[in-house]
């Protein structure tokens, strides 16, 4: 009787446990750490590829001015603001000329004065000329008044002595002539100088351009070399790109390019790239290169502005091609999962270039037809069992 009622209850026990076991092994092999992983996959294509670069660059200008003394000295005035266009020639600012605007007034007295001094000098060549002159007209007079036995060979004596003295003072007034001309030269070349001195003072715009900056304003002391405005020309400006040196491989000057400029809701702009600059940045590993606008925005952007630049390199022939999200690394080798027969497979692959799309080119490794996973809900193993949806569910925030 015991027996009987053991067995009852044994197998009332059993009745409950091995349905819940039951569920555990369902729920464990649909839901739990044994379930198959969901994943997407996609199937290999074989086609040509559009390669792109994309970079990251900042608005410069191709020319920028730097205006400022060439000796050092106090800044007189600046009349000009950050932003404002100026033409070829337009004063931007001045220096104290200190007593230059003086020591000019001196010089021009100065001037005057040898002016006058050559004027003089001029005058008196031409008296002692005349004198030198009447004097050979009264030596030849005598001459002949003494051969003709009118006049003594003292008075003769006499006029060739003052014929002489006349000569001597003609050259003396030449001497003094050429004196006053070299004086007077001097003078305007010291006074030439003075005004170049006073030019170089005004701070002229080279080029017809945009304020873009103003260093220093009125009553600043500057040295020679420094800046006090800067101008550029909105006309010339280009984008200073950098690009990953790992895919800068059929980088070239010539190839188009798009700017997409921050400040402008995101607007894209034809451009193209004028040149690969020599030097590399070693610390960021990056390539730099200049990118140039096909038409000036309309919108002037503002230097040092952000901007993406994506460049179209050349379209590659075809090969195998797989999304990106399926390249996965395991055990330091690059490669994909593979389905085949419904079995998992990693497949080591040799990868080379990539569009802006996303797409891969596969140099060795699948072939055109076979399936790859390209996402899963975790991380995948080789004896990972896997279950294909057409999307991953949704994770729960």
């Amino acid at each position: 009787m015991k027996f009987s009622s053991l067995n009852r209850r044994m197998l009332a026990l059993l009745a409950v446990i091995v349905p819940l076991l039951i569920l555990l092994v369902y729920v464990a092999l649909r839901s739990g750490p044994l379930a198959p992983i969901p994943v997407t996959v996609t199937k290999v294509e074989k086609t040509s590829i559009t390669p792109a670069l994309f970079g990251i660059g900042t608005v410069e200008a191709r020319y920028t001015y730097r205006i400022g003394p060439t000796v050092a000295g106090r800044i007189k005035q600046v009349v000009v603001q950050v932003g404002e266009r100026v033409r070829q020639g337009q004063l931007l600012g001045e220096m104290d000329p200190v007593d230059l605007d003086d020591r000019i007034a001196a010089q021009d007295a100065a001037l005057k004065r040898a002016e006058s001094v050559v004027a003089a000098a001029e005058a008196q060549v031409l008296e002692t000329s005349a004198r030198k002159t009447f004097a050979e007209k009264q030596a030849i007079r005598y001459e002949q008044l003494l051969q003709a036995r009118s006049a003594s060979e003292e008075i003769l004596e006499a006029r060739r002595q003052e014929l002489q003295v006349t000569e001597a003072g003609l050259n003396a007034a030449r001497a003094n002539l050429d004196a006053a001309h070299h004086e007077l030269s001097r003078i305007r070349s010291d006074r030439e100088g003075l005004i170049r001195q006073r030019a170089i003072l005004r701070l002229i715009a080279p080029v017809s351009g945009l304020v873009a900056a103003r260093n220093a304003d009125p009553g600043t002391t500057v040295v020679a070399g420094q800046s006090v405005v800067e101008v550029i020309d909105p006309a010339n400006i280009w984008i200073n790109v950098r690009f990953d040196q790992i895919r800068v491989s059929g980088l070239q000057a010539g190839l188009p390019a798009r700017i997409v400029l921050r400040s402008q809701d995101g607007m894209s702009f034809p451009g193209r790239v004028l040149r690969i600059e020599p030097m590399a940045d070693s610390v960021t590993e990056e390539t730099l290169a200049k990118v140039t606008f096909d038409g000036i925005p309309k919108r002037l952007p503002p230097v040092g502005e952000l901007a993406e630049v994506t460049v179209g390199l050349s379209a590659l022939p075809e090969t195998p091609v797989v999304p990106n999200a399926s390249i996965q690394r395991m055990d330091g080798r690059l490669g994909v999962w593979s389905i085949e027969n419904d079995s998992l497979r990693f497949r080591p692959v040799k990868v080379g270039l990539t569009d802006l799309s996303g797409r891969v080119q596969i140099l060795d490794g699948l072939t055109a037809g076979e399936h790859v996973v390209v996402y899963s809900q975790r991380a995948l193993r080789p004896r990972s069992r896997v279950t294909v949806v057409e999307r991953l569910p949704e994770v729960p925030s």
